[in-house]
C-alpha cells in the first residue's frame, strides 16, 4: 500500500495524517495530533509526529512514499528543515489550504479570500488570490487565541468555586464546540459549575469584535474586496463563535468540518509532487490584483523603452525636416501634430 503523509505545524504543537495521495478527503489510514511539550520547539514535535507515523505504518507492512510538512513563516520552516532532513517537503501554510480547499471543491468562484486561522497561540489573516495562489497581505494577532480562551473560561470556572488546570480548560473548551452546556468539576473541593457556549461567547466578544476590525484593515490595505472568508484552525469549531464572525464580517463563510486539519491534508496533495520547499508568492506593494485576459498594467522598462523610442523617432523627424527646407511646409496654427501618448488602462476587478 502506498500512502502519503502530511503534517501541520504550529505553536501548538503538530497534527499528521496519513492517507492516499489522491484521498485527502476521506477518513485516514492513520493519523495524530501532539501537542507541544511546555518548553518544546516546533520542530520537535514535528519530528515526533513523523517518526510515530512512519513507525505505525512500518508496523503495518505500509510504505510512506512522500511526506511534506506545513509552516507558517522562514523561522519555522528553517528549524524544521534542520530537524527533518532534505527528505521531507516544506511548504507554505495558507498555500497548503488553498490546495485542499481547491480539491475538495469548497474554493469559491472568486478573486480572492480571507484564511481566518484561529489556532492556541494567536489569528492569522491571509487575504490570498484565488487563481494565482498569491498572498495579497498577512497579519497576526495574539490579541484572539485559543489560549486565550482557556485562561477566559479558567477565570469564569474560578468565580462558580471550581479550580482547573490549562488542560482540563481546554478541554472544557472544546466540548462546547460539540455540546451546549459543559458541568465542570474540583476534584479537590468537589465544587461544580455549568458553562454554556453563551458564556463562552460573552466572554470572547471584545476578542471577536478585534478580529473582525482586523479583517476590514486588512481588506482596505490590500484594496480588494475578498469572495469569502475561509475559517480554519480548531477554535473555529465553535458553532457560536463561526455565527457570531458572520455576522460581524458580512462574508460567505467557508467551512470545512474538520478546520484543524485543512493544512496537513493540503500537505498530502503537496507532498506528492516532492517538494523541497514550496513558497507562496506575495503580491508586491502597489502591484494590481491579476485578472484573467485584462489588460496588464506596463511596468517600469517598458515605459523607459516607449520613452526612449519616441525621442528617438521624434529626433529623426526633425532632422528630416531640417535637411528638406525646400519641400517643408509649416503646419498652420491649431494644427500642430499632437505627441505621442502611452495610454495606461488602470485593472478593474469585477465582483461575483
Amino acid at each position: 500500500m502506498v500512502l502519503v503523509l502530511g503534517v501541520s505545524a504550529g505553536a501548538g504543537g503538530a497534527r499528521a495524517v496519513l492517507t492516499h495521495s489522491d484521498q485527502p478527503h476521506l477518513p485516514p489510514v492513520d493519523h495524530i495530533r501532539l501537542p507541544r511539550r511546555a518548553g518544546g520547539s516546533v520542530e520537535e514535535a514535528v519530528l515526533s509526529a513523523i517518526r510515530r507515523i512512519r513507525v505505525a505504518a512500518l508496523a503495518r507492512d505500509e510504505c510512506v512514499t512522500a511526506a511534506a510538512v506545513t509552516c507558517r513563516n522562514e523561522l519555522h520552516a528553517e528549524a524544521i528543515r534542520a530537524a527533518v532532513g532534505t527528505g521531507v517537503g516544506i511548504v507554505d501554510e495558507p498555500l497548503a489550504q488553498l490546495r485542499y480547499l481547491r480539491f475538495t471543491g469548497m474554493l469559491p468562484t472568486t478573486a480572492s479570500v480571507i484564511l481566518y486561522d484561529l489556532g492556541c497561540s494567536g489569528l492569522t489573516v491571509t487575504h490570498a488570490d484565488c487563481r494565482t495562489d498569491t498572498i495579497l497581505a498577512s497579519k497576526r494577532s495574539t490579541v484572539l487565541s485559543g489560549n486565550g480562551y482557556d485562561a477566559l473560561l479558567r477565570w469564569q470556572l474560578a468565580r462558580g468555586g471550581v479550580l482547573a488546570d490549562a488542560r482540563t480548560s481546554r478541554a472544557h473548551r472544546e466540548s462546547l464546540s460539540r455540546a451546549r452546556v459543559v458541568t465542570a468539576a474540583d476534584a479537590d473541593t468537589g465544587g461544580r459549575a455549568v458553562v454554556t457556549r453563551s458564556d463562552l461567547a460573552e466572554l470572547c466578544e471584545a476578542g471577536l469584535h478585534h478580529s473582525a476590525s482586523f479583517v476590514r484593515q486588512l481588506v482596505e490595505e490590500t484594496g480588494v474586496q475578498p469572495g469569502a472568508l475561509v475559517l480554519l484552525g480548531g477554535c473555529t469549531r465553535n458553532p457560536t463563535l463561526r455565527a457570531d464572525l458572520a455576522q460581524r464580517i458580512g462574508l460567505p463563510i467557508v467551512y470545512d468540518p474538520e478546520p484543524d486539519y485543512v493544512s496537513a491534508r493540503g500537505a498530502v496533495l503537496l507532498a506528492a509532487q516532492r517538494p523541497s520547499r514550496l513558497r507562496m508568492p506575495r503580491r508586491r506593494a502597489g502591484a494590481a490584483l491579476s485578472t484573467t485576459g485584462g489588460a496588464q498594467r506596463p511596468g517600469r522598462r517598458k515605459l523607459l523603452a516607449a520613452v526612449a523610442v519616441t525621442a528617438t523617432l521624434g529626433g529623426t523627424v526633425a532632422g528630416l525636416l531640417g535637411t528638406d527646407n525646400s519641400s517643408a511646409r509649416l503646419p498652420e496654427e491649431g494644427t500642430a501634430p499632437a505627441p505621442a501618448q502611452l495610454t495606461d488602462g488602470s485593472l478593474r476587478l469585477k465582483h461575483n
